[in-house]
């Protein structure tokens, strides 16, 4: 696919370089158009090295090849990111004073912005009218993360990270375009960990990469993503983010992010169980050779009290359920029984072990509703299984 990256004169162009070398990973042609203040956070020798295409920014450049028309009418895909407010502005105002707006003029691929700035300049009325203007026109404008910015401020406003925006511009020319846009989501991942003592604790193998895969896909789509990350192996994607540790801070982040939520997917591997008295001290190995004996009690359910509470009218709740097959039954087997047992609308039921599902690339699952009914199977990249888990989501919150 012939892409055309558009970076604006900001300082997070320097997150547009990984966006850059992941559309290429991805197999994609991508010519960078930057601004002319582009080029002050980032040279053009490295847009060139990595897109292995010439780098242009005014409209009297490569005149003899009508490069402010051709570029944009080659184009399948229009991604620009940072998009500034001065990029919005005359985006919206449909200026053509250098090649990335002439190009935005000239193309009819879908265009995604994902915008950049403090928080002041994009919760300024101005800002507001040129995001929905654009967005009347057809252009999908991503919401921005949360996080800090340039100095000491924090706040909305923050470039989303390259693998959502890459996500969602794939999502477009795919069809799936911003079909959550307005709804607000939450996702739970990663797995929680119980103190056994201040060094040790009781946990498991996930990695986090599916639920992070989930946020990722909903924030493509469009949806105000909460992210309740325990512990993860990879980056977490989001509107916003909520670091945790044990099933008890897990539970009560959920709620509390639940309350205004469309849709609560608990992707996370919540443990079970938690020590009944966690040791003030480190455990000392005895002189005997006795192994010391930890009592155990069973954490709350959090899957089962949402389905149980739905914590606003409406609320879709999904589940997910890492199982192995035993005597007593298959994966799908004790999956259909924990739907039907939660009580969530839908629960996405995946085969677990050593080298399966927790810490992989790659997922194969079967998606069930709350009667033990197949209604999905996908397999794939995390990413791939991500979107098929919301392509089952979407009828639910149309119903």
């Amino acid at each position: 696919m012939r892409v055309v990256l558009g970076v604006a004169g900001g300082i997070a162009a320097y997150k547009a370089v990984l966006l850059l070398r992941l559309l290429r990973e991805a197999g994609h042609e991508v010519r960078v158009v930057p601004t002319p203040s582009a080029l002050e956070f980032v040279g053009r020798a490295t847009w060139e090295a990595l897109s292995g295409q010439p780098v242009t920014t005014h409209v009297f450049e490569d005149v003899d090849q009508v490069a402010h028309v051709a570029i944009g009418q080659r184009a399948e895909l229009v991604v620009v990111a940072p998009a500034t407010a001065d990029l919005l502005a005359r985006a919206a105002a449909g200026r053509a004073d250098d090649l990335l707006t002439a190009t935005l003029l000239v193309t009819r691929a879908p265009v995604l912005l994902a915008p950049a700035m403090h928080t002041e300049m994009w919760e300024h009325p101005a800002t507001v009218a040129n995001v929905a203007t654009l967005r009347a026109r057809g252009v999908h404008v991503l919401e921005p993360a949360s996080g800090r910015l340039t100095g000491a401020d924090t706040g909305p406003g923050r470039l989303p990270e390259p693998e959502v925006i890459a996500a969602a511009a794939l999502a477009l020319v795919h069809g799936r375009g911003e079909d959550l846009a307005g709804r607000r989501v939450v996702v739970s991942a990663g797995g929680t960990r119980e103190p056994l003592d201040p060094v040790r604790f009781l946990g498991n193998r996930s990695s986090g990469r599916q639920g992070v895969a989930l946020a990722r896909a909903a924030a493509a789509r469009g949806a105000q993503v909460t992210l309740v990350a325990a512990n993860i192996d990879v980056p977490p994607a989001g509107s916003e983010v909520v670091r945790v540790g044990t099933t008890a801070e897990l539970r009560d982040a959920v709620r509390a992010a639940a309350k205004d939520a469309d849709v609560v997917v608990m992707a996370a591997a919540v443990s079970d169980f938690r020590p009944v008295n966690p040791a003030a001290d480190k455990i000392k190995k005895r002189a005997d050779g006795v192994a010391p004996t930890i009592e155990l009690v069973e954490n709350p359910d959090v899957l089962a009290e949402l389905a149980r509470d739905r914590l606003r009218d409406g609320q879709v709740v999904v589940g997910f359920a890492a199982e192995t097959g035993d005597a007593h039954g298959s994966v799908l087997d004790h999956g259909v029984a924990k739907a039907r047992r939660k009580g969530a609308d839908l629960l996405v039921v995946n085969a677990v072990g050593e080298r399966v599902g927790f810490g992989t690339d790659t997922n194969d699952v079967v998606v069930v509703d709350r009667e033990g009914r197949v209604v999905a199977r996908a397999d794939g990249t995390k990413d791939e299984v991500a979107h098929a888990v919301w392509d089952a989501v979407r009828p639910l919150l149309d119903a």
